[in-house]
């Protein structure tokens, strides 16, 4: 390179200026980036870290709630009143999550929200009887969705210094974090280890991490700065966004808390074995999200939409109609490709948002989507109970069809692309 560019020297000087202008990124190292460079790379990582140990403090609990429901000595109908506290605090998150976001910014929000989400962990594993409990599972769910409505909005601004979508890949970071908190929990767990000291240590760490993110993360999201109100209806593209991840979720929903119960009583595995198909789920949809931006830049938001919910279907029916042990787990591995990109995908979408500001339509989506997520295993419980299992998962084939439908009237846009330094 170096006597590539001593020849044009002794040449045309204005050859010179057209061969430095065309090999410009060629003579630039990793190690001579430019400022704006380096400054959105620490933001990306910073955004990155927050997913993570957002992903990991949830894990960290779920990991711990059999160890929890013995300590506290619950039966099993205490345990599922006890569990509707997250989601309650998470619902009742949701309009102040969007107002905080639109007044005080995402940094702000995902810093503050991150401190005391880590704590309410802390509470939970220090929890001695139902109402102490109760409250902090409340308070861990009512942090943990400001957090994600923040974080969320921090990554649509971090796509945007990038110009392309990254919300796959965060939001993948959150599902590997998943897998390392149910790793550190059974470690923990064979070594007995106390709930409340596994936590202050998950709680330690993401205090830490919190602290170093606060220099990195997005300070001025450009597109939450503009003058766009709190509240106001969302308008037809958001509300279709918002079934979108509605129907995916109660598939996904489902997959959290029917699988095993599936492979159990339809598929009939050995009782060592019922997790297989969760393990495979999850391992198809963490591994799908690292793809998917990079997948929705070269075919589009609708199209990758349209062929998630073809492959969630598909993968539903392949485990319906045939319910043994290598096509059901074909079948889930397909449902995991098929839910991994829709809500990356729709949150993006969302956050790109003309009418409201990016907090405030993640807020509305998230608040559809989640529906979603809870109605979808009670729905399959209520179902199997009138019909049967397989019958019930034959339904949720009905809002992955719908995932089609609704993804064929979505826009079309891909990446921009990245500007040339």
């Amino acid at each position: 390179m170096i006597a590539s560019v001593d020849k044009v020297k002794r040449t045309n000087p204005q050859l010179r200026k057209w061969f430095l202008r065309k090999h410009r990124s060629d003579l630039i190292s990793p190690k001579h980036e430019t400022p704006k460079e380096a400054s959105r790379r620490a933001n990306r990582f910073a955004v990155s870290a927050m997913f993570f140990m957002h992903g990991l403090c949830f894990a960290s609990w779920a990991a711990r709630i059999p160890t929890i429901k013995e300590s506290i000595k619950l039966s099993d109908a205490a345990l599922g009143s006890v569990l509707f506290a997250l989601p309650l605090g998470f619902f009742i998150a949701l309009p102040f999550a969007g107002w905080l976001i639109a007044k005080a910014g995402s940094k702000k929000a995902v810093v503050s929200s991150a401190v005391f989400y880590s704590l309410s962990l802390v509470l939970i594993g220090s929890s001695s009887n139902v109402l102490y409990l109760v409250l902090s599972l409340f308070s861990f769910g009512f942090f943990a969705n400001i957090l994600n409505i923040s974080i969320n909005t921090q990554a649509v601004a971090v796509e945007g210094l990038y110009k392309k979508r990254l919300m796959a890949t965060f939001h993948g970071l959150w599902s590997l974090a998943g897998f390392a908190g149910a790793g550190i929990g059974t470690w923990l767990i064979g070594h007995n280890v106390l709930p409340l000291n596994h936590f202050i240590f998950i709680c330690a760490t993401f205090l830490v991490v919190n602290v170093v993110c606060a220099f990195y993360i997005v300070k001025n999201d450009e597109v939450a700065a503009e003058k766009r109100p709190v509240f106001a209806m969302p308008d037809k593209s958001l509300i279709k966004l918002g079934f979108i991840a509605f129907c995916s979720m109660m598939a996904e929903g489902a997959m959290f808390d029917w699988s095993g119960v599936y492979f159990s009583k339809v598929v009939h595995v050995d009782k060592q074995l019922t997790g297989i198909g969760y393990t495979t789920f999850m391992i198809a949809m963490a591994g799908m999200r690292f793809f998917a931006d990079n997948l929705s830049g070269r075919i589009g938001l609708k199209r990758i939409l349209q062929a998630s919910g073809l492959l969630t279907t598909s993968g539903l029916l392949l485990s319906v109609i045939f319910p043994e042990m290598m096509p059901a787990l074909l079948g889930f591995f397909l449902i995991g490709i098929g839910v991994s990109s829709v809500v990356p995908m729709v949150y993006s979408a969302a956050g790109k948002s003309k009418t409201l500001s990016p907090g405030t339509a993640l807020t509305a989506v998230s608040s559809v989507g989640f529906m979603g997520f809870l109605i979808g295993p009670p729905v399959i419980g209520f179902i199997a109970e009138a019909t049967s299992l397989r019958i019930s998962f034959l339904t949720i084939t009905i809002m992955a069809v719908f995932v089609v439908v609704l993804a064929s009237f979505t826009g079309d846009e891909r990446n921009q692309p990245q500007k040339k330094i």
